[in-house]
């Protein structure tokens, strides 16, 4: 996602088996008929990338945002049961669906298309569901859920999934005040042995910066932060990747994260240093459930 929201609940985990982790790297697993199901390799996502499902706008993004090398870093593979909490508009989504469409399975959580009509959230849920009912080729194995928070099993049976994944939610959650319900849901979800995998804007580490205001604010969130709440949900840090590190991101802008690309807060008020810096510096960490 990415977006600035005022009010709702955004999402951040991933979940690779810990077992799998050999596997991700190397190893395939088995259909459920017990064929033996390849692991993914950088051309299979190659693939993915290239899907004509995604936009060309989308395919702007790849430079920034990595795609190819961040799914081989969280160990995505083709027979995986995946959740993506808070998916936006399917960025991630349009390159998720066709990796999985055969072997494995791939729900997203979504917003209530029959809310109320005016509010965003619903606007944004309808616009999601249009975008799969256009492209069935792509998305017609994508299964929408409507998570209800409240639910003591939000996303699912507890230990019934391999992957959870967020891009760039934790500051909604947190300005929400709804980051540690997400985590532990993700973590009840989650097989034991699986792996929580997180994108977000990195703050510069400093007490001023874990402030929820400020976080909410410019939308940059410390490591450390992150770090300590999904180890206080349950999860052990296995591996971190600075994949979408950016030190051009100077993280100190008027409008905060969304003055960068492709936001552009600030309209064209000094468009091409912004352009030029590109789009945030990102942490990305692979926890894992014990």
């Amino acid at each position: 996602m990415g977006g600035r929201f005022t009010v709702g609940l955004r999402a951040m985990v991933l979940l690779v088996p810990l077992l799998g982790a050999a596997a991700c790297a190397g190893g395939g697993g088995q259909t459920g008929n017990g064929a033996p199901v390849a692991s993914m390799s950088t051309g299979d996502l190659g693939a993915a990338v290239a899907n004509p499902a995604r936009t060309d706008a989308e395919r702007a993004r790849d430079a920034y945002r990595h795609p190819v090398e961040t799914l081989t870093f969280f160990g995505l593979r083709p027979d995986m049961n995946v959740i993506e909490i808070a998916p936006g508009g399917g960025w991630y989504t349009a390159i998720l669906a066709p990796v999985l469409a055969e072997h494995g399975k791939l729900r997203v959580t979504n917003g209530d298309p029959n809310g109320p009509p005016e509010s965003g959230g619903t606007k944004r849920a309808r616009a999601l569901l249009a975008r799969f009912a256009a492209a069935p080729a792509t998305f017609g194995k994508v299964e929408p859920i409507i998570v209800d928070w409240k639910s003591p099993n939000a996303l699912g049976p507890d230990g019934s999934v391999d992957l959870v994944l967020t891009f760039r939610n934790v500051h909604n959650w947190v300005q929400a005040g709804t980051f540690d319900t997400v985590l532990a849901d993700a973590f009840k979800v989650l097989k034991p042995g699986g792996i929580l995998g997180v994108v977000e804007h990195r703050a510069n580490a400093s007490l001023a910066a874990a402030d929820p205001k400020v976080i909410s604010d410019t939308g940059y969130v410390p490591e450390s932060f992150v770090n300590e709440h999904a180890v206080a949900a349950g999860f052990k840090l296995a591996a971190k990747s600075e994949i979408n590190a950016n030190p051009k991101d100077t993280k100190d802008y008027a409008k905060g994260v969304w003055t960068l690309p492709p936001t552009y807060e600030l309209g064209d008020a000094d468009h091409a240093k912004y352009a030029a810096i590109g789009e945030s510096d990102r942490m990305t960490l692979r926890f894992v459930k014990p």
